[in-house]
């Protein structure tokens, strides 16, 4: 199951409502906007990481590949011949 999307704007929004009361009472104008300021570069950072994001190796299909890379060097022997009886 994949995490909920981030979303630092609503979250911060949230957080001023519990905390501050939001909208009914402010904080200082210079708090809000650097908590603003403080959302905005959390949004970017979260679209930045979604836009790069890797997707992480799947354990059983390492271990997988591992184990056939092991059958398939086991199977290349060398096989000396010139032995005369």
């Amino acid at each position: 199951m994949s995490p909920p999307p981030l979303n630092p704007l609503r979250d911060t929004l949230r957080w001023l409502a519990a905390h501050a009361r939001f909208p009914a009472s402010r904080l200082a104008p210079r708090a809000e906007t650097l908590l603003c300021l403080a959302a905005l570069a959390a949004a970017e950072e979260a679209e930045e990481q979604r836009r790069f994001l890797i997707q992480r190796s799947d354990p059983a299909q390492t271990s997988a590949l591992r184990a056939h890379g092991l059958r398939r060097s086991r199977v290349h022997y060398k096989c000396d011949n010139s032995a005369k009886v």
